[in-house]
């Protein structure tokens, strides 16, 4: 009898969380060694298939740059094994003989990941890796439009990481993509944490499994150019950070707050680097065309080149064209420019000083940004500090590109595409999301100072002690008080 879609996931789900739970009891007895080799042969397959698993990844969500997501990939796999490959998971981790503490690594058990269509191939191989080397079992739940490549790519590590020894059903991939199979993993008494990358709904969804859950929020990106900064170079990398993968990545700019005296050689910078201004009849059809009405991007936009926007919008757009960008005036739902937009289209607004920019870009982040990212260009260190000490984004990303910078691949940060909006932005963490998050620690402590005397105090039999008289006495005050309220 053939099963509908909804019933197939939901039983490969309950298979693919039954075999994880099985092969995660046998791999939590590997040693060190082993799961090193392990993970290095997965890298070392990702980086082999960067550049044809960035091209599946074109070609089936039709989103972004085949370069740009070859590069991603490579982050994803030796820029985050770089990152994690000499911290130690099994064994003994730490110990500190002043604190009298040892800390062992304990893995997590079974973790259910979900993966986006703007970034798949990318986020499967992140999250297998940093889930394997916590000695993790993982199960990914892919885009739906993103389903081939993500299971290509998820396909592609376990071979060769079961060919280094990783047990069978450690890692697997969805196949049956259905809601249903979904919320069965969500749920499923195998699963002890979710790991959620992906639209609102499914990171709100996760959240409210009861389940422990890493969410993400979204990431409203306001880039503020300070007055002290390089007007030319602060263009130039804005433009192509904006352009880099057709502005996939959460963390890239949204709207450019230019501070006044240099904001024409900013725009002079940007245009010279491809940037083409939309006038503002253009930009209003724009934004009338690219929005729901509830503030969701339409999908056909997201994503594009400038040239397919100007074709899908009904504007004229120059081949050359690299991003979009439309003056606007005011930051929020009267104006749909001002909100995220997964897509080569920038906003741009001038203020009058860096005060009034650091107010517009807390507008920008509490409009669909909470926690996540702010991009600057600044040389002036009061500035950077008053922005790094007032704004509600845990990535202040200074004088670099903001998608490159906030992920870690060109600043010292914890390279990741699961970014931590904080408690602010409805996530447990502000973190760069990374190996640490999905290991447990187990710790053996010992006696660093005794306990105070009155913690022995108790009533003995045909009298009390001199602490137990204390106690007494304490106890008929609060009987007192209570008695006069």
């Amino acid at each position: 009898m053939e099963l509908d879609a909804d019933l197939r996931s939901i039983q490969e789900a309950r298979e693919l969380a039954v075999r994880a739970k099985e092969a995660q009891k046998e791999f939590a007895l590997a040693d060190q060694a082993t799961v090193d080799r392990i993970c290095e042969a997965m890298v070392n397959a990702a980086m082999a298939n960067a550049a044809r698993l960035g091209q599946l990844a074109h070609e089936e969500t039709g989103f972004g740059n085949p370069i740009h997501k070859r590069l991603k990939n490579e982050l994803a796999a030796k820029g985050v094994w770089d990152n994690i490959k000499d911290q130690k998971t099994v064994g003994e981790l730490s110990r500190d003989d002043e604190k009298r503490i040892i800390e062992y690594g304990a893995p997590v058990g079974v973790v259910m990941g979900l993966s986006p269509s703007t970034n798949p191939t990318a986020t499967a191989i992140f999250k297998t890796l940093i889930n394997v080397k916590a000695r993790n079992a993982f199960i990914l739940a892919p885009h739906p439009s993103a389903k081939k490549s993500t299971a290509e790519a998820i396909r592609v590590i376990v071979e060769a990481g079961e060919a280094a020894g990783m047990p069978k059903g450690l890692v697997s991939c969805v196949t049956e993509v259905h809601p249903a199979g979904t919320d069965e993993l969500f749920h499923h008494h195998a699963v002890s944490l979710i790991l959620a990358t992906g639209g609102p709904g499914m990171v709100k969804a996760a959240h409210s499994t009861g389940k422990p859950a890493i969410g993400v929020g979204p990431g409203n990106v306001p880039v503020y150019v300070d007055r002290s900064a390089n007007a030319q170079e602060a263009g130039a990398k804005i433009v192509d950070s904006k352009a880099f993968d057709c502005s996939t990545i959460c963390a890239s700019e949204q709207t450019v707050i230019a501070d006044a005296p240099i904001a024409a050689d900013l725009r002079a910078a940007m245009k010279a680097n491809g940037a083409h201004w939309l006038t503002k009849e253009e930009a209003k059809k724009l934004a009338g065309m690219m929005f729901r009405p509830n503030g969701l991007m339409h999908a056909a936009f997201v994503a594009k080149t400038p040239q397919k926007i100007g074709e899908l919008a009904g504007i004229s757009v120059p081949a050359d064209a690299r991003v979009l960008v439309a003056d606007i005036d005011e930051i929020g739902p009267n104006e749909p420019l001002s909100r995220e937009k997964l897509t080569t289209v920038l906003g741009f607004m001038e203020v009058k000083d860096w005060r009034e920019g650091c107010e517009k870009s807390i507008e920008c982040l509490k409009f669909g940004g909470d926690g996540h990212s702010l991009a600057m260009h600044c040389e002036d260190m009061d500035v950077i500090e008053a922005f790094g000490t007032q704004k509600p984004a845990f990535r202040i990303v200074v004088n670099t590109w903001s998608t490159l910078g906030a992920t870690g691949a060109t600043t010292g940060i914890d390279p990741t595409f699961t970014i931590g909006p904080g408690g602010v932005g409805g996530a447990v963490t502000s973190d760069n999301v990374t190996l640490k998050h999905v290991l447990n620690v187990r710790r053996v402590l010992w006696p660093v100072r005794e306990p105070h005397p009155d913690a022995r105090a108790r009533t003995v039999q045909g009298g009390t002690s001199s602490s137990g008289d204390q106690i007494e006495e304490i106890v008929r005050r609060v009987v007192a008080e209570l008695k006069r309220s």
